[in-house]
């Protein structure tokens, strides 16, 4: 399936630095992934996008070549830069393949992607879109889960009072995380009411200064699909292609945010637990809150990764060997459940 990455910092950064030029970037993963952990869809070549912030709107870009092998791409990262950036690479599981069904998808300031799926969305959609007035539901181009989720979110902010519409409109973190909650929990009713088979539901949604992503999956055995991030003062190449987090000290100046870790530093990357959201503020403050319905564990119950992992959906944290490179097969799937996922039985989250 898909994955996707985000990039928050204090200052610009060239677009090639996080999405060409790393070892382990998110285009490297889209066609040779070392640490995904089910090889049946081994590539992500449905297509790709990137969208970023140079004026109060997002720019985005979408083809649906492979983004490995795009020329305008690389021309493109090698000379923008932005404080904000996501990127997404696609293996579809709903739609044709088509730019209209490439994330990010983008409506007036606010920035949305999705990595996972709905389970038996072609029986729910009706519900969904029935749910939406004319102007979200017109909004829909393509064809895919992601995209009808999206909307539901606009639909979610304007039934908040706001309008998602309106450049000059001001959402504050707390807002953005409350209509992400919302729509989460739409999703999963209408869900769970014809099938109990799990939906994954890693969304991400920025309006410019915050950014809110969940880690979700309607189940409360399984895990969702994986989820990392990363802070620290500089983000650098130290050698070619090779790039680490350095922390000169407590500040958050560079944040990420990754289906799978972009390095091969383990202890660059914290794992976003099962069933939270993560919310970086306008000042670089990074939160977690656990999201409490029937499917939350408090963090004790121990989650298997084989749906997630049969899907394409699981990456780890790597160690390094001897020579550098990363090795998976024993760090991962040897572990109990609660390690994998970077978290100890506790009803504790961190505030960073």
């Amino acid at each position: 399936m898909c994955r996707f990455m985000i990039y928050k910092g204090r200052e610009p950064m060239v677009l090639s630095d996080l999405l060409t030029k790393p070892a382990h970037s998110i285009i490297n993963q889209s066609f040779d992934s070392r640490l995904r952990l089910d090889m049946r869809n081994p590539i992500n070549g449905d297509g790709f996008g990137v969208g970023y912030y140079s004026t109060d709107e997002p720019c985005i870009f979408k083809a649906i070549t492979p983004a490995w092998n795009n020329v305008n791409l690389n021309n493109l990262s090698m000379c923008t830069k932005s404080r904000l950036v996501f990127g997404h690479v696609r293996a579809s599981t709903q739609g044709v393949l088509s730019e209209t069904n490439c994330h990010p998808f983008a409506y007036g300031k606010l920035m949305f992607m999705h990595n996972g799926g709905i389970s038996l969305f072609e029986k729910l959609k009706r519900k969904l879109v029935d749910h939406l007035d004319d102007e979200y539901f017109l909004y829909i181009q393509g064809a895919t889960d992601s995209e009808c989720c999206f909307a539901l979110y606009l639909n979610t902010l304007h039934q908040m009072g706001y309008n998602p519409g309106d450049k000059n409109e001001k959402f504050t973190h707390n807002i953005l995380r409350q209509a992400l909650v919302t729509t989460t929990e739409l999703i999963k009713n209408w869900q769970v009411a014809i099938t109990d088979e799990p939906s994954l539901l890693n969304f991400a949604v920025t309006d410019g200064e915050s950014i809110v992503v969940s880690r979700y999956i309607t189940s409360k055995t399984d895990e969702a699909a994986s989820l990392h991030f990363s802070t620290g003062s500089r983000f650098f190449e130290y050698e070619p292609g090779l790039f680490k987090m350095e922390r000169l000290n407590r500040s958050q100046d560079v944040i990420f945010v990754a289906s799978e870790p972009l390095t091969f530093e383990r202890g660059d990357w914290i794992c976003v637990p099962t069933n939270t959201m993560l919310t970086i503020t306008n000042n670089n403050t990074v939160l977690m809150h656990p999201i409490e319905d029937e499917f939350y564990d408090r963090g004790v119950s121990e989650r298997s990764s084989g749906l997630a992992m049969s899907k394409g959906l699981m990456g780890g944290v790597p160690t390094k060997n001897g020579t550098g490179s990363a090795s998976v097969g024993s760090t991962l799937a040897e572990l109990p459940p609660l390690s994998r996922e970077g978290r100890k039985p506790s009803t504790e989250y961190a505030v960073f």
